[in-house]
């Protein structure tokens, strides 16, 4: 491809790229020319376009130093117009030639043209910054390697097998990025580059690393992931500089134990190899991921026998966040998700190829099922086709950060199975001290949750009778005496305790004391054949020796019944000095308390709601740069102070409101009032009432942006918004009859907080969006999901300081963010907003621009701006859907378990 194109053939190919533009058109300004930056890789034609400047030779052309172009082109004419930059573009610094903006049937990206380069290309002298990926190359061009001044060289997602020994000669590179390729071994000479600091050479076919790589004396990220790698040279504990290596998803059985040795080593990944045996250093190092690995286990050996041998390696895949579905054929995969999910399908658990799709769902009363003391750890996973029967139970594991309390609790993964919700065996995996892996097998797909709930003993319970023993509270038991039941019954035990201040303040009674309640459950006939024995410890304190039993009563509660009720005199209560025991033919829940008090019923009824209620505080703040962004969220009161230091810096105002409760899942939402209204239409507001679930392991937060009907010129708006229980009604009450709601003895508000918006001073006022002049847009489809301009603002102002990670993850070079940062180096809000929405611009009608844009919020660690992006495109689905399904063009489907199902029962069966 060096051949050139010049003179009349050149002119007759810029003619065929417009021929109806007038002659001065070059010099004319352009849409995709700004600055020094040249964006054709997002317009049809853009070669055309290119050549076409080159003929006209605009003064804005000599500028350039930016240029980005589609390979997905015709070959002859990207050869024709990559011939004409070193003339026309001589200032060229950053030259980006990719492929991927095409996607086949199943939404994946379609490779590039290019398969070569001129070689005139070696004479960008400036050029520092080269990428390549998404094409079609089997070697790399020879021009490349004579190119002194390349910093910065990205290959990945190409179809090279090998890389040339003179890579090693480019004296300047700091960056090379060669995923997604063929290679299968790497040039000695690579580690003559003295200056390398980030390597990227992850899902390859390498198997072996030579040990020249030690030289690599200035790397600091080495990533080698998904490769065949079976062993490390020793080598690399040379790497004095290295802070980051990742070596997950290989076949690694050791790893040399210099690497604990390494000085600013501060994250080695290892998941999923075949260690057996790793050095005591890394082992209690807290910077090493060791998951996935038959640590301890003996070495296998040679296999077993001749087949075995010949067992293909299970296939590992890593979907993106853009990606909804994966294929399982009988050979069996490893997968793992970007919404922190792993799955693991055994060889034969499919007899014949299936695709899995799946989702990740908003948690809603309807949607998740929890006990009177169950609290949800995340978001609710969706598994599909449903029910689908497996030949092996297939391993999954979810992503969950532990709650704090955890004394006599236990985290379990709950599922859907037919029209009854169950807990799954779970073992905790730990990732990092603050994130937690729930392991399970799945016997079917459904839905799927991590749930924190009271400890559960269970035991199938013979005709011969047992004893069932609490784990959490020894002193807890149930004695089953032979012939109870004619067949075997399973029954279940949990134990919830009340602390004894809250009890006292509560009655204002302070010798008060209760017991450990229990809760006892069984499947099969409502009542036991012979009466069971049930033991549970005397209230805290209290011994049968000193008691006096006037004032100890035994209290049941049956669901869905109102209140307790006081058995006493109905049951013989056997006092011992420590216990006390009683019989009953069938199971609820039962509770000893020691009071003065005689109407203890009622009582109870508090003390059982105290126990599952949460204190919390509610907070409305408004953005400093900008007051029309509203920042709402409910948080428990142990977490305020903190969460306040962190915002202060970007938000102020009012105090946060009076401690409220809430039970966990308990529906509420937020008003505004006294003429401020929301500024979009959101799929979580009705009415301009914004709604929310209380989870009390889960933020409760939403950003959104206010405006007013009112004359903010003349004065300022001073405003509120008002906080109450429950759903929007269906007819939303006005302000003045919502206010007298208030006064009740039950009423349903909960805090209103001032709202201001500052009066604006002609077109002085900090206006939302100020500076940028951009036409409406929405990334996404309605099917997918949109994020409309409101909601890309709503991202903008929640990113801060981190937003240049997040634009280098969405392509934005380092050079144009130099720039942004110069053209508004005093204005933080306005570098996220211009380099947010000049990416959004350029990715206007693309497929995939938002699963891309949630990509890059995760790996900038930014995780809780990605659940928000999520959950709004979730919403917007479901409104989606349910406007198909009233005008009846929705197909037949099931629904959401909660859209017709009973309430589980209380409490959960294990």
């Amino acid at each position: 491809m060096a051949a050139t194109v010049e003179g009349p053939e050149l002119e007759a190919a810029a003619a065929a790229g417009d021929a109806s533009e007038d002659s001065d058109a070059g010099s004319r300004a352009l849409p995709f020319l700004g600055g020094n930056r040249l964006s054709l890789d997002l317009y049809p034609r853009g070669c055309q376009q290119l050549l076409h400047l080159c003929v006209q030779q605009p003064l804005q052309l000599l500028q350039v130093e930016f240029l980005r172009l589609s390979t997905h082109e015709d070959p002859q004419l990207l050869e024709a117009t990559l011939a004409q930059l070193p003339q026309s573009l001589s200032c060229l610094r950053s030259l980006v030639l990719k492929g991927g903006q095409r996607r086949d049937t199943l939404g994946a990206c379609l490779r590039g043209a290019l398969t070569n380069l001129p070689a005139g290309l070696s004479g960008l002298a400036h050029l520092a910054h080269l990428d390549l990926s998404f094409n079609s190359l089997e070697t790399l061009p020879a021009c490349v390697l004579r190119m002194r001044g390349l910093g910065a060289l990205l290959l990945s997602h190409n179809c090279l097998s090998e890389l040339p020994e003179a890579l090693g000669a480019i004296p300047a590179l700091t960056f090379l990025a060669v995923t997604h390729n063929r290679l299968q071994t790497l040039p000695p000479a690579l580690g003559a580059l003295s200056t390398l600091q980030r390597l990227d050479l992850s899902q390859n076919l390498l198997d072996t690393l030579p040990p020249e790589i030690g030289g690599l004396g200035s790397l600091l990220e080495l990533n080698l992931a998904s490769n065949r790698l079976q062993s490390l040279p020793a080598s690399l504990a040379g790497l004095r500089s290295l802070r980051l290596l990742v070596l997950h998803s290989n076949l690694l059985a050791s790893v040399p134990a210099g690497l604990a040795r390494l000085p600013f080593l501060t994250r080695l990944d290892l998941r999923d190899n075949q260690l057996r045996d790793v050095p005591p250093e890394l082992l209690d190092a807290p910077f090493v991921r060791l998951q996935g690995n038959p640590l301890g286990e003996a070495s296998p050996g040679a296999p077993s026998s001749p087949v075995a041998a010949l067992i293909p390696e299970m296939p590992r895949l890593f979907l993106t966040s853009d990606l909804d579905s994966f294929p399982v054929t009988p050979r069996g995969c490893s997968v793992t998700l970007a919404c922190g999910v792993r799955l693991q399908f055994p060889a034969g658990a499919t007899a014949t190829p299936i695709t899995i799709h799946y989702r990740l769902l908003l948690p809603e009363p309807g949607l998740v099922p929890l006990g009177p003391h169950d609290a949800l750890l995340s978001h609710v996973l969706e598994l599909q086709p449903h029910g689908v029967a497996f030949q092996q139970d297939v391993g999954l594991w979810l992503l969950f950060t532990p709650p704090r309390a955890r004394r006599c609790r236990e985290v379990v993964v709950r599922t859907r199975n037919d029209n009854s919700w169950g807990d799954l065996e779970t073992y905790l995996e730990e990732e990092a001290p603050q994130r937690l892996w729930a392991h399970c097998q799945a016997p079917h797909f459904s839905w799927f949750l991590v749930v924190s709930r009271p400890v559960s003993n269970a035991c199938l319970v013979p005709p011969e009778g047992t004893l069932l023993c609490s784990s959490g509270h020894p002193g807890v038991k149930v004695i089953f005496p032979p012939g109870a039941t004619e067949e075997p019954r399973r029954v279940s035990m949990q134990v919830v305790r009340m602390a004894g201040r809250e009890l006292q303040a509560l009655l204002g009674e302070p010798e008060a004391a209760v017991s450990p309640l229990l809760c006892l459950s069984q499947n099969g006939p409502p009542s036991f054949l012979r009466p069971v024995t049930v033991q549970l410890p005397l209230p805290s304190g209290i011994t049968g020796l000193s008691l006096d039993r006037s004032r100890l009563h035994l209290l049941y509660w049956a669901p869905p019944a109102a209140t307790w009720d006081d058995i006493t005199a109905q049951v013989g209560l056997e006092l011992t000095h420590l216990y006390a025991r009683f019989q009953v033919t069938h199971f609820s829940w039962y509770w000893l308390w020691y009071t003065t008090k005689n109407c203890v019923g009622g009582l109870a009824r508090k003390a059982w709601e105290r126990l599952r209620l949460h204190r919390v505080n509610l907070i409305a703040l408004q953005r400093r740069r900008d007051p029309e962004q509203v920042l709402l969220q409910c948080l428990p009161r142990n977490k305020v102070d903190a969460t306040l230091r962190r915002l202060l810096e970007r938000y102020r105002g009012p105090e946060p409101s009076d401690t409220v409760e809430m039970f966990e899942g308990e529906e509420f939402f937020a008003a505004f009032e006294r003429g401020i209204d929301v500024d979009a239409d959101r799929p979580d507001c009705v009415e301009g009432r914004i709604c929310f679930v209380f989870y009390s392991h889960l933020k409760n937060v939403k950003e959104v942006y206010v405006t007013t009907a009112l004359d903010r010129e003349a004065q300022a708006v001073r405003g509120q918004v008002s906080f109450y229980r429950g759903a929007v009604p269906v007819q939303v009450p006005e302000e003045a009859e919502a206010a007298r709601q208030r006064k009740g003895a039950d009423a349903l508000w909960m805090a209103t907080l001032p709202i201001k918006l500052p009066r604006l001073r002609g077109s002085e006022g900090p206006r939302r969006g100020a500076g940028l002049s951009l036409a409406p847009l929405n990334l996404g489809d309605a099917e997918t999901g949109f994020l409309t301009q409101s909601n890309l603002l709503s991202v903008a102002g929640r990113l801060g300081p981190d937003w240049p990670a997040v634009a280098l993850h969405l392509g934005v070079s380092y050079r144009e963010l130099q720039r942004i940062r110069h053209e508004f180096r005093d204005d933080l809000d306005g570098q996220i907003r211009h380099m947010l929405f000049s990416w959004a611009e350029r990715q206007a009608g693309q497929p995939g621009a938002v699963g891309l844009l949630v990509q890059a919020l995760e790996q900038s660690d930014r995780q809780d701006v990605a659940e928000e992006v999520r959950a709004v495109l979730e919403l917007g689905r479901r409104k989606y859907q349910d406007g198909i399904r009233r005008t009846g063009l929705a197909p037949k489907d099931s629904a959401l378990p909660g859209s017709s199902a009973p309430q589980p029962p209380e409490p959960p069966q294990a």
